[in-house]
């Protein structure tokens, strides 16, 4: 929780505390609050302006379906991610019986179904919405098309009693990403009926304030401080490290298109706003599958980490998701993984580029964004902000000469969120913008 002055426009304080989401949730709401107050002298009734964003018990899952991987399936997926989800899977061509079933499995929040630019492949689509509409699961179904199918995929789940919203192709023609639209509603679901069916209805005051995904208010403040408002300037193109216990998101605020180099882009046009989770790079949940990742990349080699028993310390972390490193040798293990999710994770996220050769000479083809050039990388979450040294951390960020085909940033500044405030003023700034970004000015650090 942060408490905000919004006449003097000061950052008052911050508490937090262990989630009582297994019974109720607004448990440990009231005893958050009840901290808060403590540290700065307030009572419940003393706020005229409570703003709230929930995670709803481990985040949005999506199952995002489209008709080709490099095509409406991304689409799907990147549009699933800029409204604050985090995707199970993602699903291409025709679904079979198995993949059914393991979309049952998966027991996700919310499906998203697209596929085909608008007057094209039909067949697919509507095969898939007879798949969808078997599911033994009651799941609330996105509709975000071919709009020449919507009719009738809308009749199909339908006759078997699935809950369907159709929305605006986010693909309705090549090289054309429609992705707001979809988003919009996505985030308006989550509101409306995925946060009441886990058990966060149970005071509806509170849930009156609840305006987004927690994903999504970190992903709005960063817009903001990019972008700026009418009467604020923002900062420019910027990209966004967010370490935390289950995952390591990434969000960039650039349109990444080469300022040389030579490249030829391939693939889906890049959205200036673009988010990646990573579910298997995270510093508690997902310590041991992090641990995985770095030996498959060779980083406990290449970097030298020579730390006695690390599998063992790793495994008692991903074991005890609320311990608190407070002796040097477990804040120095949290800032070796968050290393490590900040480099993998931007790895992931940055665009890539192959040198292939022709008859007429070489190209360099380039997939997703070149954020070589962006020049502000901001760090937040617990495992970048709680670091002995958080610049480290940033640093792995950063282009390096070893890994030449990855677009990263190249001689970036480094900002701090140091009062971890980022998902507050992405709520304050759909109310007061021009107050939230000056707030966010003022306590954002440069390191």
């Amino acid at each position: 929780m942060v408490a905000i002055d919004l006449e003097k426009e000061i950052f008052l304080g911050s508490s937090y505390y262990p989630t009582t989401v297994e019974t109720d949730v607004m448990i440990g709401f009231q005893d958050a609050l009840d901290v808060l107050n403590k540290k700065i002298f307030k009572k419940d009734e003393d706020y005229n302006l409570k703003l709230a964003c929930s995670s709803a018990a481990g985040g949005l899952g999506i199952v995002a379906i489209g008709l080709v991987p490099i095509l409406t399936s991304q689409a799907a997926k990147i549009a699933a991610l800029g409204a604050g989800g985090k995707v199970l899977k993602v699903y291409s061509f025709k679904l079979t019986s198995d993949e059914r079933e393991e979309i049952e499995n998966l027991k996700p929040d919310l499906i998203l179904l697209s596929g085909g630019t608008d007057g094209g492949n039909e067949d697919v689509i509507l095969h898939n919405a007879e798949v969808i509409s078997q599911l033994r699961i009651d799941v609330p179904i996105v509709y975000a098309g071919n709009k020449c199918s919507a009719t009738k995929t809308k009749w199909i789940l339908e006759r078997n009693d699935k809950s369907v919203s159709i929305i605006k192709n986010i693909l309705p023609e090549l090289n054309n990403l429609n992705i707001e639209p979809v988003q919009g509603l996505i985030r308006k679901l989550f509101l409306s009926n995925i946060i009441k069916a886990k058990g966060i209805s149970k005071r509806m005051e509170f849930l009156s304030s609840v305006l987004m995904p927690t994903p999504s208010a970190v992903l709005k403040a960063g817009l903001l401080l990019s972008k700026g408002t009418d009467g604020e300037e923002g900062i420019g193109d910027l990209m966004l490290i967010d370490v935390g216990g289950a995952t390591t998101d990434v969000c960039s605020y650039s349109f990444g298109i080469p300022g040389s180099g030579g490249f030829v882009m391939k693939g889906l046009p890049q959205p200036y706003t673009k988010r990646t989770v990573e579910g298997d790079l995270g510093i508690r949940y997902s310590a041991k599958s992090l641990l995985n990742a770095a030996k498959n990349e060779n980083y406990i080699k290449k970097w030298k980490i020579e730390i006695k028993n690390l599998d063992e310390k790793v495994d008692k972390l991903s074991k005890n998701i609320d311990f608190i490193a407070e002796n040097e040798n477990d804040i120095n293990i949290d800032e070796l993984l968050s290393k490590i999710s900040t480099r993998i994770a931007v790895n992931r996220h940055a665009g890539k580029f192959q040198t292939k050769y022709t008859p007429m000479g070489s190209l360099n083809i380039l997939y997703g964004k070149d954020l070589r050039d962006v020049p502000i990388v901001l760090g937040t979450g617990g495992g970048i902000v709680k670091a002995k040294n958080p610049k480290a951390v940033l640093e792995k960020s950063i282009f390096g000469e070893d890994e030449p085909f990855i677009l990263k940033p190249k001689s970036s500044k480094f900002l701090l969120d140091k009062d971890y405030i980022m998902f507050a003023i992405g709520l304050l700034s759909q109310k007061m913008p021009d107050l939230a970004l000056r707030l966010l000015k003022k306590h954002l650090v440069y390191i």
